[in-house]
């Protein structure tokens, strides 16, 4: 079945309900017994679900959170994530969930930076948990699935309170973490909340009575959030959550639950891939009706691969975590390979140059999206990021890309800095920074390399105050002391020594020509 093929309806009352944030509500009490989530640090319920849900409101507002307040969440895929998102979502709150990969620092900035009120953290992350928890406006601390310093139990907290459906449910809203190339991580705010549609995801995603989905990323980035578990909870489906991604567990996955719906990124098409073929061939996706994927640029062979395997149910959508842009079905996709769609509506996406002038097709410039269509952002504390992303209507992240002559577009660079791998963004500023505190490093420019599993791989690219010095034991070092300060999964993988960095007159380190070099030596 295509997007364009017969669609369910959405039942009666059930967009009222999304839009108060009572959706799991509506679900519980048409059909209490219906399994909500599937993990293995415990299922739910849509009825437990829901009365757990306003349990944790109930606990939140006893320690004195109110509409409006933002709330920090550090937590796996399990459970109790799902709750306290819903719990903030029904009480008027704004979310922001936070990268459990992160340094006790980093998390700690984040948790400050957004002024959370209160923070929720899984005690399997407890030395993260505890390095944030001195953030300034915090005051009160929640700890699930065992004991945190400092921290009240969440257990004990929700049971001292009613599951009875809260009285005066209000739609919370969440603000998420993307980072600059040039500075710390800021969060991406929408003051009107954003009420999206979500009822009109169950049209998009083509729910069913019956259906379930495998979540297979972390709940703190946007596309799982969404994807993957806001919209299949509004539907009413069950929820079947991996906690970190392998591909043989989600092929038993999806044949012992019958998963009927899915999101990846092509890391993941690419390791799903590589197993043995008498692997591939054993597995029983039989069940699938719809896959979508996003987050990163997927090599033509690995799409083209996936789809043979699963069918032409492979959806493609273009997105950031500040707005919408493009969606592709798997039959157009084969007719256009490589490209991420046309946009809907059709003024939605602009190429154009720096200033937001549209540019003819075929030729390369900024991706600019539509703003009014998704609800304009903010970039929190920072004005002047703000200001310097919009063009009247229309806003740019920086990606780069082209329309064909039929209006679809291909991107050719996702941001001209940052770096994504595994779906991953990754900053390169970050990194050069730490680096430039080693006493051996003169100048650095990390960059992102062809990498046939990742898509990309990070590397260091160092000038040297003594050039003498570079070989494997100080790109050892390097590495190491970028792993004591950064989380590894940003660190670099590999360095380079040079001579010289390419500069331009004014000194500027050309880290396109970089990339451009690293992606011919690849044959990319």
């Amino acid at each position: 079945m295509t997007a364009s093929q017969a669609r369910p309806t959405v039942p009666a009352g059930l967009e009222e309900a999304a839009q108060h944030g009572m959706a799991v509500a509506f679900h519980a009490a048409a059909d209490p017994g219906r399994p909500a989530l599937v993990c293995r640090h415990g299922d739910r319920t849509y009825g437990e679900l829901n009365a757990r849900v306003n349990q944790l409101v109930g606990a939140l507002r006893r320690r004195g959170v109110r509409a409006g307040d933002p709330v920090a969440l550090l937590c796996a895929n399990r459970a109790e994530f799902v709750e306290t998102y819903l719990a903030t979502q029904r009480a008027g709150l704004r979310l922001t969930p936070v990268n459990w990969h992160l340094t006790g620092a980093e998390a700690g900035y984040i948790v400050a930076d957004c002024d959370a009120v209160a923070l929720v953290a899984d005690a399997r992350f407890a030395e993260v948990a505890s390095a944030a928890a001195g953030a300034p406006a915090l005051r009160s601390r929640l700890a699930i699935g065992g004991a945190v310093d400092g921290f009240e139990h969440y257990e004990d907290a929700l049971a001292a309170e009613s599951p009875a459906d809260v009285a005066d449910p209000s739609l919370g809203t969440t603000m998420l973490y993307t980072s600059g190339t040039t500075g710390r991580p800021k969060g991406v705010l929408r003051r009107d909340g954003m009420r999206m549609k979500l009822t009109a995801g169950i049209v998009m995603h083509r729910y069913e009575a019956g259906d379930v989905h495998l979540c297979t990323g972390p709940l703190y980035h946007a596309a799982p959030l969404l994807f993957s578990l806001s919209i299949p909870l509004v539907a009413g489906v069950t929820v079947v959550f991996m906690d970190g991604w392998d591909a043989r567990e989600a092929l038993d996955l999806i044949a012992r639950h019958r998963v009927t719906h899915t999101h990846m990124v092509p890391t993941m098409f690419h390791r799903l891939l590589a197993l043995p073929a008498e692997v591939r061939e054993r597995a029983d996706v039989s069940s699938l009706r719809s896959v979508w994927h996003g987050a990163a640029p997927c090599p033509v062979a690995v799409k083209r691969g996936i789809i043979e395997w699963f069918g032409p149910i492979v959806d493609e959508y273009y997105s950031a975590t500040e707005g919408l842009g493009t969606f592709v079905d798997s039959k157009t996709w084969l007719a256009h390979p490589g490209t991420v769609g046309k946009p809907f509506p059709p003024d939605q996406v602009v190429i154009g140059d720096e200033d937001g002038a549209p540019l003819p097709a075929g030729e390369v410039g900024l991706v600019w999206l539509k703003a009014s269509t998704v609800g304009r952002f903010e970039y929190h504390g920072d004005a002047d990021k703000t200001q310097r992303s919009y063009r009247g209507e229309y806003f740019t992240v920086g990606d780069l890309g082209r329309f064909d002559e039929d209006g679809f577009l291909y991107l050719t660079d996702r941001d001209a800095d940052v770096i994504i791998s595994g779906g991953v963004n990754i900053y390169p500023a970050e990194i050069d920074a730490i680096l430039l505190e080693h006493p051996a490093v003169a100048d650095v420019a990390t960059v992102g390399v062809p990498s046939d599993e990742w898509g990309e791989d990070v590397k260091a690219v160092v000038e040297l105050h003594d050039a003498a010095a570079a070989g494997p034991a100080l790109e050892a070092q390097l590495i190491a002391f970028c792993r004591d300060q950064l989380s590894h999964y940003k660190c670099p993988r590999t360095i380079d020594f040079v001579a010289e960095l390419p500069r331009s007159d004014t000194g500027k380190v050309y880290r396109r020509r970089l990339r451009d070099r690293y992606r011919e030596q690849a044959g990319g």
